[in-house]
């Protein structure tokens, strides 16, 4: 065997992900909002950058941009512009500062006429409430920490626990039933007795356990549970932090057009951008190698970004509309005719790789008459129908959902009743599998919907 040196020719193909590549997949990926903010930002970071300003219309394109390589002259055209600034609509004007909870629970306890020893604890006992409106510091600690006895902490406790909203401060669960029951005038012994004691087998839907106990009809429990569930579990729940209004911005408008459903981009809150005449005319006039060489660089990735959002654009239009076609008659009839759908499907009508697909449809959204709905809501894994057809999950769903909806409460159906159901229509189901569907819906079991 001779080992040795030697100096060999060859020729392979490899993808490189230039800068560029990696900044037109990241754009690809970005929904409306982010994209707006990604421009915005890419506005203050090349000085070639504009935004094209216009009165007259409110509706943008992009036109072509291009540049003459061999004359090395650059030829732009700009895009119609959205609005005037003064008139122009930022997600800041949707954002408005909120109460706290704790900042809420200040102010009634400002408003208390307490003495300030008393106001010591009190404020003591707000600063311990978690974000669910639960006290987390136990009584001997509040005592502790302010200085006094455990009796006078509890009765400053008693007084915040009278603060809105009903059953803050309160130590578990069933105290903050308690709370709130007794705020109402409905708190009778009965149901103390049965919050503090039996409140288990109620969430476990042991009426009939519970009335043998009590002494009292399976109606009767049924009806206390009923009240129970009126009742706010976490207090705190509006004021929690990380819980705001969440707007969404359909990537897409379906709209019916001589008896079809065409997708069209709603892109008309993307800043539309041009290159700045000034610095384009400074390329041509300076000959200064530097300048030139800053210039071209910036221009260069100016045109870049301009060309992955309009080819971001042209993917997502193409993607939807293939994904529209597909799905017709969801748009016609309504759930229940959802088709299932594959990445590849949509890959191989639009001629794109399928992590094209994932990327375009990953957090965009779909507007049309039936609602918005996120692009990977329509593909779905399926079931065979009786015509041969597949059937998607969610159409299954909507079929149990519906079925549920209209079954008699007192008679509800069983998952193996729904199973015989779904296979009268020709959908062959396993009853495991409509008891997943069901429970991915947060439907209880037949027992535990029967109404008494």
């Amino acid at each position: 065997m001779r080992l040795g040196y030697e100096l060999t020719i060859e020729q392979s193909q490899k993808l490189s992900m230039t800068p560029e590549l990696i900044q037109a997949i990241q754009i690809l990926q970005l929904n409306q909002q982010e994209l707006t903010e990604y421009v915005e930002n890419a506005l203050l970071e090349n000085p070639v950058l504009e935004m094209e300003k216009s009165e007259d219309s409110n509706e943008v394109d992009l036109q072509a941009v291009v540049m003459q390589s061999a004359a090395d002259e650059w030829r732009y055209s700009q895009w119609e512009a959205a609005a005037d600034d003064d008139d122009a609509v930022t997600f800041e004007q949707f954002v408005s500062e909120e109460s706290s909870l704790t900042d809420y629970l200040m102010g009634q306890l400002h408003l208390s006429g307490l003495n300030d020893r008393k106001m010591e604890i009190g404020r003591y006992i707000i600063e311990a409430i978690d974000d669910n409106g639960y006290l987390t510091a136990s009584i001997d600690e509040i005592a502790e920490a302010c200085h006094t006895t455990p009796e006078k902490a509890e009765a400053v406790l008693t007084f915040v626990q009278g603060f809105d909203p009903p059953g803050v401060a309160a130590r578990n669960l069933r105290e903050c039933m308690l709370i709130q029951l007794e705020e109402k005038g409905l708190l009778t012994e009965e149901i103390e007795y049965l919050i503090v004691h039996l409140l288990e087998d109620l969430a476990e839907h042991h009426y009939a356990q519970i009335g043998k106990k009590l002494g009292v009809t399976v109606k009767h429990v049924q009806h206390v549970a009923d009240l129970l569930k009126t009742l706010e579990p976490k207090p705190g729940r509006a004021f929690a932090s990380g819980g705001g209004t969440r707007y969404i911005i359909p990537d897409v408008l379906v709209e019916h057009m001589d008896g079809e459903y065409i997708a069209v981009s709603n892109d008309g809150s993307i800043p539309h951008l041009m290159i700045s005449s000034y610095y384009h005319h400074l390329n041509e006039e300076y000959k200064d190698e530097e300048l030139q060489k800053y210039l071209n660089e910036r221009m260069n990735a100016a045109l870049w970004l301009m060309k992955s959002i309009e080819q971001r654009k042209q993917t997502i239009h193409n993607v939807t509309n293939a994904i529209v076609r597909y799905q017709q008659d969801f748009f016609e009839k309504g759930e229940q005719y959802l088709k299932p759908l594959t990445l590849r499907q949509i890959a191989e009508e639009v001629g794109v790789h399928e992590s094209t697909v994932s990327r375009t449809i990953n957090g965009k959204y779909l507007q049309g008459s039936r609602g918005i709905f996120e692009l990977k809501y329509f593909f779905t894994s399926g079931v065979e129908g009786e015509d041969g057809n597949g059937i998607s999950s969610n159409s299954v769903k909507a079929i149990i959902r519906e079925l549920i909806t209209g079954e008699n409460p007192q008679k509800p159906y069983s998952d193996q009743e729904l199973t015989a159901y779904l296979a009268s229509r020709g959908i062959a189901v396993s009853r495991r599998t409509v008891a997943k569907y069901r429970e991915s819906m947060h439907i209880l079991s037949s027992s535990k919907r029967r109404r008494f």
